[in-house]
């Protein structure tokens, strides 16, 4: 298994998480933060814990995509700089391909 295979397999269960989380959290203070019932911050757990893990966990799953992909970037460049593809290397040795153009066609009358 390549090194791009294992960061894509990554990138996909990290955008999985940052879908889950984004889709947990509600913008007008609803979502899992208000499941749990009450409105201080005092709580243990409560509100105002839960949207503060949401957005820290959103910011580090963002991160970590960001960085996942740049890296699976580098490694394709990287791969490509080892050498050129077989299949070129077989066809330089080879003879060259004939002129389509010389082909008997019926002549048109």
């Amino acid at each position: 298994m390549s090194t791009f295979s294992i960061f894509l397999i990554l990138i996909v269960i990290v955008a999985f998480l940052l879908i889950v989380v984004v889709m947990v959290q509600n913008p007008k203070g609803g979502g899992l933060s208000s499941s749990f019932g009450g409105g201080g911050s005092q709580q243990v757990g409560g509100v105002k814990q839960t949207s503060d893990f949401l957005d820290k966990s959103t910011w580090a799953l963002a991160t970590l995509l960001l960085v996942l992909i740049l890296l699976a970037n580098s490694s394709i460049l990287s791969n490509k700089s080892v050498g050129d593809s077989k299949l070129l290397d077989e066809n330089s040795t080879t003879q060259p391909v004939e002129n389509t153009n010389d082909l008997d066609l019926p002549e048109a009358e």
